[in-house]
């Protein structure tokens, strides 16, 4: 796959005349990282037409994400639903905002925790997995570490009902589950929770003054 084909759906899906989203350019990162540094991880909340949070891994220099309903847990007996959503630019781990209610994902979204991660998966032979590989294989481990999330996680898919059946409409669908020790916190409330980036709600974002929101029919900043 090209370089413009992985972020092909996700600039398809957004004019960026009239959002404040990045772009992105893949492969992207930040001044001063190497290649050796460990892969970054964002957990966003998003309040659209209906609050999620989005849960996004550094993989091959972009942002494969998943919508969790429901939103991480700390709790390793919560099995928590993630359904795919197109790979993201690295760009957009740091993007906190308002999107305008008549572009795709209209809404506000906050940064609700960020770090790096550690790829874990190994074969039966305990041999690494290569992270990319262990995600096409349908199981992947790994360690987050982050200001909120801090431990073992695991993403592993599953077949729907709707997949089962043959469905033409069905997605590839995913648990996020926390792996090893329990920690306290659970899953937070989302509509209380405060970014990782500014300290503030969602709530907060929509109103303050230097949140970025637009006029969609005039694709001008207010």
């Amino acid at each position: 796959m090209s370089e413009k084909d992985e972020l092909r759906t996700y600039r398809e899906k957004r004019h960026f005349e009239r959002t404040s989203e990045p772009r992105g350019e893949r492969g992207t990162r930040d001044a001063g990282r190497t290649p050796a540094d460990e892969p970054a991880f964002v957990v966003q909340i998003h309040d659209a037409s209906s609050v999620h949070f989005d849960f996004r891994l550094e993989v091959d220099g972009v942002l494969k994400s998943w919508s969790v309903p429901k939103g991480p847990s700390t709790d390793p007996h919560d099995k928590r639903l993630a359904i795919p959503t197109e790979d993201h630019p690295m760009e957009y781990r740091d993007f906190e905002g308002v999107i305008p209610k008549d572009e795709y994902g209209g809404g506000t979204v906050i940064v609700w925790d960020h770090g790096t991660y550690r790829p874990t998966s190994h074969d039966k032979r305990n041999r690494p997995v290569p992270f990319d590989q262990a995600l096409e294989n349908g199981h992947a481990t790994f360690v987050l570490r982050g200001e909120k999330l801090r431990g073992e996680y695991a993403l592993t898919r599953f077949h729907s009902r709707e997949e089962k059946s043959g469905g033409s409409s069905a997605k590839p669908t995913w648990l996020l589950v926390r792996t090893g020790h329990h920690s306290a916190g659970g899953t937070p409330d989302p509509r209380r929770a405060r970014s990782a980036r500014s300290g503030r709600t969602l709530r907060q974002v929509a109103e303050a003054p230097d949140a970025p929101t637009w006029r969609s029919d005039r694709g001008e900043r207010e």
